[in-house]
Parts: C-alpha cells; structure tokens; sequence
C-alpha cells in the first residue's frame, strides 16, 4: 500500500529541489553574462580578450550549472545510500580553469573590480560540497585573495578595487549557501519523516508479535495442560478425558478465532475477560486460586479507566497467568486487583516458582512493562518468600474514580 502522504510530500520536495536548482542557476548565469559579459563588450576591450573572455564565460556558466545540479541531484525518494557522495572533482577542476581566465582577462583589460564576479560565484558552489569548517574556511580565504589585486595594482579607485571584490565573494556566498541551507532542511526532514514512518511500522509490527506471543503461548499452554490431564484420566475416568479433550477442541477453535482477529486488527483484549478466564484456567490446571477484585463493578467495564488501560491490564493477568502454567509448578495463586491511591494496582502471585532470584522475566513481561511505562504506570516482578509476584500500577482519573 502506498502512503500518500508520503508520497505528496516526496513531490513537493521535489519541487522545491527543482526551484532551488533553476533560481540559483538562473541567478548565477543572469550574472555572468550581464555583468562579466557586459565587461568583455566594454570599449576599449581588444578582440582576443573578448573571444578567450566570452568562452572562459561560457566554461564557468556550464561547469556552475552542473555542479548545482550534482549538489541538488539527491532524489527524496532514494536511500541515504544511494545519494550522490563525493563532488565531481573535473567539473570543478573546470569550473575553476575558466573562472581564473575569465577573472584574469577581465582584470587584464583594468576591471579592477568585476573581474571577481566569476570567482565569487565560483567559490560559492564549490564550498557548497564541503562541510562547515572547510567551507567558512575557503570563503575566508577566497575573501582575503581577492583583495589582493586590487591591494597591489591599485588603479583609479583604490578602495573600491580593495573592498569590493571581497563583497563580492561574501555576497554571492550568502546567496548561494542560503538557498542550499533552506533544500538541506527539506531534505534533513525528509529523511525524518522517512525514519519515522520506518518507525511506526515497526512499532506496529512489535505490538503485533507481542500480542500474537499473548494469544498462542497462552492457548497453547492451556491446550497441553489439558491434553496431558486427559491423557492421564483416559483409563482412570474416560467421561472426563472426553470432556477435556472436548474443552481442548474449544481452545483450540479459540486461538485460531482469536488468532484471525489479531490479524484483521479487531480484537481487543478486556480486563473481566482475562480476570474470568485466568480464574478458570488455573482452576483447571488443579492450581487453588484465590480472586480478590474490587471494586466488583470494575468488571463488568464500569470502572474508572479507560479502554486502552483495561486491556493493558487484561494483557498483563493473560501473560502472568501463562507464566504460572508454563514455568512454574504452583499449587496456589492469587490474583488481586484493587484501586488505592488513585492507582489501578494489579497483583499475581503464585507460590511454584523457580530458579535463582531475578529469574522469571520473560519476553512477553519486558514487553507489557515498556508498553505500561508510555502510559504513565509500572510493571514489575520479583521473588518473594517462595513465591513470583507480578504487579502492574496504572493511574486513575480522580474525577472518574469518584464517581
């Protein structure tokens, strides 16, 4: 499926790109031939002047036309990778030949001034390829060697054979790396917008594993708790096996219904839901389970807290109880679940765990504590006197609460 967001801000980039490269590249010939070319016409200009002057002209004209292009030529919808990188050294090894004829003509023929327009221009798209440091730097420099001349030979206006040409330089300089400066925060926002929307789809891919992890690891532990009590009761009481067997054909028709709507994006986990069903689950794997809820009403999805909040809980007592059937041998647990202090605190606790001290902290609970933390609450799980206790703290609107 195509974005079209994505793709109407890829071609107004585009745009752009294009209108940066035709204003600059118009600008930078409007000046050469207008005023370096006026130069070359001027009276007194002898002919081998104007022929060297008009195809030195003609070299920068084309080698600056070029070089803008190659530093507007990143497509927005290409890959970091796959943008131009380094700059074409010929083309500015071009460039900078015909500058320095056309420069050295126009001063020849005692332009103390205009003849820097060419080297202005010049240093300007060039110091366009290197980064900052480099780039004042050679500005710098080329604003210091362009009052040389003027410094040397003197003339009629000293001063204005000393300072102009160096305005020169800064003003084309301004011109130029402003206008690049603004496509290369279009281009720098592209490229964010592009990560970002890498982003969300990861996000979405995430939140689709993990809710799928919730569905099948939790149906299919059930599924093999009961098929293995059945196998057990097949000799000793076949009516019962049958009906476990008969209640595994459920789960199992469940997780593939419940697996469908993941996938379509329909279903939503609940908080009474999950609460009925971990009371059940663990009743039925022989493990004593106690349920503390209150207030009761809160079940029945009256409560204080939003949707999004229920069926963050809802997932919380889903993978806490799968965890009591998959990686313990519990023979009691509790699940509580109360409002104190403006907080919607639920607790499961079983008394089978296992292993070391700060084992138990799976995948699935890592992910349900980085997805309650972005809605302001908590997850945590610790070992205490023998047993695992998983609690989850979401806070409640006092508005909501009171009512």
């Amino acid at each position: 499926m195509r974005d079209h967001g994505t793709d109407g801000g890829t071609a107004a980039l585009r745009s752009f790109r294009r209108y940066t490269w035709w204003s600059l590249t118009g600008a930078t010939s409007s000046f050469l031939v207008g005023v370096a070319g006026a130069g070359l016409l001027a009276s007194g200009v002898p002919v081998w002047a104007r022929a060297v002057g008009a195809a030195a002209l003609a070299v920068t004209a084309v080698c600056c036309a070029v070089l803008l292009h190659r530093r507007l030529a990143s497509d927005p919808a290409a890959a970091p990778g796959e943008r131009p990188g380094r700059p074409p050294v010929a083309w500015i090894a071009a460039g900078s030949a015909g500058t320095a004829t056309l420069g050295g003509v126009l001063l020849a023929v005692r332009d103390d001034a205009l003849w820097a327009l060419a080297p202005a221009m010049t240093v300007s798209v060039v110091a366009t390829f290197l980064p900052p440091p480099r780039r004042w730097a050679l500005i710098a420099v080329a604003m210091a060697a362009a009052a040389v001349p003027g410094a040397v030979a003197g003339g009629d206006d000293p001063v204005r054979a000393v300072l102009f040409p160096p305005g020169l330089v800064a003003f084309s300089a301004w011109v130029t790396l402003g206008s690049l400066w603004a496509w290369d925060i279009a281009e720098r926002l592209n490229a964010a917008r592009r990560l970002d929307g890498e982003l969300a789809v990861t996000r979405e891919r995430l939140r689709f594993a993990a809710d799928l992890h919730d569905i099948q690891g939790h149906h299919l532990q059930v599924i093999a708790r009961k098929s293995e009590l059945a196998a057990r009761l097949a000799a000793a009481d076949p009516a019962r096996a049958t009906a476990e067997m008969l209640e595994v054909q459920r789960l199992a028709t469940d997780a593939l219904s419940d697996t469908r709507a993941v996938v379509q994006g329909y279903r939503r986990t609940t908080l009474d839901a999950e609460l009925a069903n971990a009371g059940r689950v663990l009743a039925a794997a022989d493990i004593r389970v106690r349920m503390n809820v209150e207030p009761t009403e809160l079940t029945a999805g009256t409560g204080p807290l939003p949707d999004a909040d229920r069926h963050l809980l809802g997932l919380v007592v889903r993978e806490a109880t799968t965890n009591v059937l998959r990686h313990s041998r519990a023979r009691a647990a509790e699940v509580d679940y109360r409002l104190t202090d403006g907080l919607a605190r639920l607790r499961v606790r079983n008394d089978g765990t296992t292993g070391p001290p700060g084992s138990g902290a799976g995948t699935g609970l890592r992910t349900l504590a980085d997805r309650l933390r972005a809605a302001g609450g908590e997850l945590t799980w610790e070992h205490e006197h023998g047993s695992f206790v998983v609690t989850a703290c979401l806070p409640v609107d006092a508005s909501a609460e009171a009512r």
